[in-house]
């Protein structure tokens, strides 16, 4: 089952303890820090679209890119509600397959989504990203430590209301250096419950090696971030300077 398919309609339900706006101040301070002056903005892996959200409403322009459509439809949704914005374009593209209209200034990447890249696909990634930034312009991502995603082997979680519940489990795989978790998902239809299944992995990135194929891909000023949103939990951000094409 392709991973954000049947979640994405309870995804913002159960992730709504996570401060999306410390996100934004956080990103909107290295751009103060590294004297950039951003407008057009890129984010990827926009899931359902909340980031996208405050940083439109922030004046950004932004692009967003996932590769869930049905993540992608609740963030359109989200912002048909939203007043004096202007309405991202809406991508549904991997982000191994990045086909931008134009250039962007900045890059963000939320939540460890570079974490669901398979080691070889990165230096792919990379190379998109460098061509659809402007010179100058700024990439900024985070991971899940490696330490974070082994702590996690052997967990399970379970999130519930009235109406839908999610079982979490999780394995971490030693020969594929990466985390391998189940969600098994209810959702009430009337008398009865609807269950659905996804299968997520998230593979280990060595924040050294993550720094070292930014450089062999064209961004320079690499600097590895210890002490961002969530960093308590094991998040580590990556913050990089595009060079000319």
């Amino acid at each position: 089952m392709t991973p954000y398919g049947p979640l994405a309609p309870v995804y913002d339900k159960f992730t709504s303890d996570i401060r999306y706006e410390d996100f934004a101040d956080f990103y909107e301070k290295i751009f103060r820090a590294r004297g950039k002056n951003v407008k057009a903005l890129l984010d990827v892996g926009c899931g359902t679209g909340t980031l996208t959200a405050i940083m439109a409403q922030r004046g950004y322009e932004m692009v967003a890119a996932d590769s869930s459509s049905d993540m992608l439809c609740i963030a359109q949704e989200k912002f048909s509600a939203l007043k004096n914005v202007i309405p991202p374009l809406f991508l549904c593209q991997s982000m191994t397959e990045l086909d931008l209209y134009g250039t962007v200034d900045a890059t963000i990447s939320c939540l460890d989504a570079v974490n669901y890249l398979e080691p070889s696909d990165l230096p792919e990634l990379f190379r998109l990203l460098h061509l659809f930034i402007e010179p100058d312009g700024l990439l900024i991502f985070d991971v899940n430590s490696p330490e974070r995603l082994k702590s996690l082997d052997g967990y399970t979680s379970v999130d519930e209301d009235e109406n839908s519940l999610c079982l979490w489990r999780a394995d971490f795989d030693e020969d594929e250096n990466a985390l391998l978790y189940g969600i098994d998902i209810f959702t009430r239809r009337g008398r009865f419950w609807q269950r659905s299944f996804e299968e997520h992995i998230e593979y280990c990135h060595e924040p050294q090696k993550l720094a070292e194929l930014l450089l062999a891909s064209g961004f320079s000023k690499t600097e590895i971030c210890l002490d961002g949103p969530q960093s308590e939990l094991g998040r580590i951000f990556i913050i990089a300077e595009n060079t000319p094409h």
